[in-house]
């Protein structure tokens, strides 16, 4: 369940958290359009790692395509 909330709900911002929880984000509008999420720490945790398996992956698929890339060079990418 999409569960959609005006900012102005995080006056009781105790309520707006007790809906949160995990793959159970709540989504923030204003104005009528949507500004702001928040999600479980779980959640943004393997989001996280998502990204930066994704960020792994096209750095390992740019450097097959190119040949090869001094260590460093990869190495100072993978630790940004």
């Amino acid at each position: 369940m999409v569960n959609i909330m005006p900012v102005s709900e995080l006056k009781n911002y105790g309520k707006v958290l007790d809906t949160v929880g995990p793959e159970n984000p709540v989504f923030l509008t204003k104005n009528g359009y949507g500004k702001y999420v928040v999600i479980d720490l779980a959640d943004y945790e393997a989001f996280e790692k998502f990204t930066k398996s994704k960020q792994l992956a096209q750095i390992l698929n740019q450097a097959e395509k190119s040949g090869t890339r001094p260590l460093s060079e990869v190495a100072a990418e993978l630790l940004k």
